[in-house]
């Protein structure tokens, strides 16, 4: 499951081929023993809303990683770099898509108005279907001719007139009665005549828009080199490793591994910060309580694009390694952490492509739930890796121009405020992608109030 074109796959299977075996002409025999069993597991099967998230998941992957989706559709991770087509990464299990794989992707990227993407995957259905012969099987949501009808209009919405006649025309060999499309093939024909044809390339197509455009290019850069950028950035000689203790005696004995990263923003990396037994021990205790993750919008909270992933909050009385991470978070940092002065546990797991664009973790709004604790802004981060992953899922700082890969047991820290209490506008961070894995998280967001005799305001009002 850790390869997202077999866990697509799976999620389809569940969900809709199944569901189409199931209530099919030749499931008749077995009909009613069939469906009673299938209704006894429904409840417990992938909806729909899961199928068109892992669908986007396979569209992110493929825009980030610039992915060929050529390549994707026989189980493969590539890209061409200079010229030449490399694999990413090749995962122990995977799994080739079918042309109904293919048209389901592209559909969904079609119900968004998405030609950019459409186009590109239902190609793929389309060579797919016709390669099979016509030969259908029942579990299956497309055809050849649904996968034509779609790919034709996509063509259509982006320019490529002639190419949707051509396509329009060939529907019309396996349904020439087809009046919608009849009436299409006229309507192009017309277009054509009063306007040159044109042909727009796969390369042509232009991707969709972002919020974040600004910014996505550096994020899409930084999240594919996972860590192994600039190595000029990581050649400062201000930059160390050491066994650091924060002159607290609980950590003498056994100092943990102290990575400096960055001094701008400050950034450190404590390696082994966490044991596989604790690891799992959160895991298994947020799991009941995994929702979809929500970000600010004004004053409540809403569910995004922007971020993909499940979270859930552990209070200390939910497991009693909650409250043995808290006192070693407090060791490290010399920081109060205890609620309301540091947020509940927050635990997050990614699935497919699963993402969070670039943002602050500290409020920029005065209206922001951030302040719900009435214990000012957050102050700090501190990010607890609880499993590592075959590739993808950094952590990338887009104006601090690096990124840090997911190092399992190890956890990350930083200043989200300078000391005069302002937003440190160099923390602009973003989860990239999980590529190959299941990447588990837990954030510890530290506030302002209670840190005053630990982290205390400079002298200079600018600092």
């Amino acid at each position: 499951m850790a390869n997202p074109l077999v866990a697509f796959t799976l999620i389809k299977r569940l969900h809709s081929e199944w569901l189409n075996v199931v209530y099919s002409k030749e499931a008749l025999e077995n009909t009613q023993a069939l469906r009673s069993s299938y209704e006894e597991e429904d409840a417990d099967l992938p909806k729909l809303e899961d199928l068109q998230g892992a669908a986007k998941g396979l569209m992110r992957l493929q825009d980030v990683y610039v992915l060929q989706v050529a390549s994707l559709v026989k189980g493969r991770f590539q890209r061409v770099t200079n010229g030449k087509t490399i694999d990413i990464i090749q995962p122990a299990v995977s799994v080739p898509l079918s042309g109904d794989d293919c048209f389901l992707v592209g559909k969904v990227a079609y119900e968004q108005e998405d030609y950019y993407h459409s186009v590109q995957w239902l190609e793929e259905s389309v060579r797919l279907f016709r390669g099979a012969g016509g030969d259908w099987s029942p579990e299956n949501e497309g055809t050849l001719e649904d996968a034509l009808d779609h790919l034709a209009f996509s063509h259509f919405k982006t320019g490529n007139i002639s190419y949707a006649l051509s396509l329009s025309q060939e529907l019309l060999h396996h349904d020439p009665m087809n009046g919608r499309v009849l009436q299409n093939v006229e309507k192009y024909e017309k277009l054509l005549v009063t306007s040159p044809p044109t042909s727009i390339t796969g390369n042509g197509l232009r991707r969709p828009g972002s919020n974040n455009l600004r910014t996505r290019d550096t994020y899409e850069r930084l999240c594919q080199t996972q860590g192994s950028q600039q190595p000029i950035h990581f050649e400062n000689p201000r930059l160390f490793c050491d066994l650091f203790t924060n002159g607290n005696p609980g950590l003498l004995l056994l100092p943990v591994k102290r990575e400096v990263l960055s001094l701008q923003p400050y950034v450190v990396l404590y390696h082994n910060f966490i044991t596989d037994t604790e690891a799992e021990d959160i895991k298994r205790t947020a799991q009941p309580g995994l929702r979809r993750s929500v970000v600010a919008a004004g004053e409540k909270q809403a569910t995004a694009e922007y971020r993909i992933s499940k979270s859930a909050w552990l209070k200390v009385s939910a497991h009693s390694t909650v409250g043995k991470l808290d006192q070693k978070i407090s060791m490290l940092t010399g920081l109060n952490v205890k609620h309301p002065y540091g947020e509940y546990l927050q635990v997050v797991n990614y699935g497919i492509g699963g993402h969070y664009e670039p943002h602050f973790d500290h409020a920029t709004s005065p209206s922001s739930p951030v302040f719900k604790l009435k214990t000012g802004n957050r102050v700090a981060t501190f990010m607890i890796y609880l499993s590592s992953v075959e590739a993808g899922g950094s952590t990338a700082f887009i104006y601090a121009n690096f990124s840090v890969p997911v190092v399992e047991k190890a956890a990350i820290f930083w200043w989200n405020l300078h000391r005069n209490g302002q937003g440190d506008a160099d923390t602009l961070h973003a989860g990239c992608p999980v590529l190959i894995g299941d990447k588990w998280v837990a954030n510890k967001w530290i506030h302002e109030h209670g840190q005053e005799f630990q982290h205390r305001c400079s002298l200079n009002p600018e600092e």
